[in-house]
């Protein structure tokens, strides 16, 4: 719905620290890196089911960093942790800024993040997709990459948020599909670990399951990660809902991960009965959680909360979602997932889809992207000036897989040498779980670390 279309000194250090008597280091919330098998997320060996809220307060007529905000940041996961979250959306970062006191803050907590790399000014434009898909737009998703690839609860990246909401706008899908590729090819080629990358499409009936065969059909290059989309449909009272079983029937077969990026009908007093359905066995086999709009009130009757400068104020859908969510326990075992899925068939040109690119076929890597693989995509320039009219109306097309990096991303968990030369001094390290063992010499070390990083550490 929120929418816009689109240590060098480290030795000397702990020598220095070695008569320190022995502290017992405080222990943090498991925050292992998220990866896929067959259509489910898992955390380690169990599967992982995302229990989480959308979250950008200022809403999306004010372009907002709340992962910059370690005030704000500090204030809401308290929050977070009360509704048992396990992990939050956000629609806009600034990728100029630092984000590891507030990712530390969430690491501590438990809490992942699924990330859209899009800004109100770097984006793809449903009326212009051609020209908004250019090496401008693509720098600034990179650079957003770059900004967040060593956090190990980065959970996922989104491409794009409801670019498609109707009939004639399906003409976008394969813009959307060649900013997934060049993200996951720009991940492997920067030897980042392998954070999975995908779409939120806006849940429109005529082209909904069109836009999911679409995303996973093709060469393996060309096809996402996993897919979610924006639904509405649950309202409560129902207790149950055949539009949502229906769907679960529709997408049984489905190969790669499905979640709700947006869920949460207030039509009537929110009860959130969906939790339980979403959350059940007819829905586990191919849905993996999802995300309730919205966390803060932003004048549309779905927040969560009121904020007054440094204040929260729950409201009664708070503490609705808060007991749904405490009635219904994330599912335990696999859920019955599909370990061995095969990729969709696209689909064809109809009057609901119109996609006239043959199945094989997406627009071009925009000229110098060799360059970012290569070096990385360099500076941010976070929420100012603007890509949207960089590039040509219609850019050249060819082989969709063409150009695709497929391999060199790090399947365990690590951080190659690339990743670990694009972000600052603290940001992947310091939101790791470390295993101290209980020695006067490490917890020194961990005491006159923490004087210089702060509570980044602890």
């Amino acid at each position: 719905m929120k929418t816009f279309t689109t240590f060098a000194a480290v030795g000397a250090l702990a020598a220095s620290v070695s008569a320190t008597p022995a502290l017992t280091p405080q222990k943090r919330a498991d925050v292992t890196p998220i990866t896929i098998k067959g259509n489910a997320f898992f955390k380690g060996n169990e599967r992982f089911y995302i229990r989480g809220v959308d979250y950008q307060p200022g809403g999306s007529s004010e372009a907002k960093d709340p992962i910059a905000d370690t005030a704000g940041c500090k204030r809401d996961v308290a929050k977070f942790k009360e509704l048992g979250l396990n992990t939050i959306r956000v629609y806009t970062v600034d990728n100029s800024k630092d984000h590891d006191e507030c990712m530390t803050e969430l690491a501590n907590a438990g809490i992942y993040l699924a990330l859209d790399v899009n800004s109100p000014k770097y984006s793809l434009r449903r009326d212009k997709p051609g020209k908004s898909y250019n090496k401008a737009y693509l720098q600034s998703v990179f650079a957003t990459i770059d900004a967040f690839a060593n956090y190990p609860n980065t959970l996922l990246f989104f491409s794009g948020n409801e670019v498609i909401n109707d009939d004639e706008t399906s003409s976008c899908a394969p813009y959307i599909k060649a900013v997934d590729r060049d993200m996951r090819s720009y991940i492997n080629a920067r030897k980042y670990r392998k954070i999975p990358v995908g779409y939120s499409a806006a849940d429109v009936e005529e082209n909904r399951v069109e836009m999911a065969q679409y995303m996973n059909c093709g060469p393996d290059g060309a096809r996402s990660d996993f897919y979610a989309f924006n639904d509405y449909a649950w309202c409560d009272p129902d207790k149950t809902s055949d539009d949502w079983e229906k769907k679960a029937k529709t997408f049984s077969n489905y190969s790669i991960p499905l979640f709700l990026s947006e869920y949460g009908c207030n039509k009537n007093k929110r009860e959130f009965n969906a939790v339980k359905g979403l959350y059940g066995d007819s829905m586990t086999k191919a849905y993996s959680g999802g995300l309730v709009y919205e966390y803060t009130e932003e004048g549309s009757k779905y927040g969560l909360v009121e904020l007054d400068g440094d204040n929260v104020k729950t409201l009664d859908d708070f503490d609705a979602l808060k007991k749904a969510l405490a009635a219904t326990p994330a599912p335990t075992g696999d859920g019955g997932y599909n370990a061995q899925g095969t990729k969709s068939e696209c689909p064809k040109k109809s009057k609901h889809w119109n996609v006239d690119m043959d199945d094989d076929t997406l627009p071009a890597m925009p000229k110098g992207l060799d360059e970012f693989f290569k070096n990385g995509a360099g500076k941010g320039k976070g929420l100012v000036g603007g890509s949207q009219d960089s590039g040509e109306d219609s850019p050249p097309t060819g082989p969709a897989a063409s150009g695709a990096i497929t391999s060199g991303a790090v399947s365990n968990g690590g951080s190659g040498s690339a990743a670990a030369s694009q972000s600052s001094p603290a940001a992947a390290a310091s939101v790791r779980v470390p295993e101290f063992a209980a020695s006067p010499f490490v917890a020194g070390f961990v005491v006159l670390v923490s004087s210089f990083v702060g509570a980044a550490l602890l």
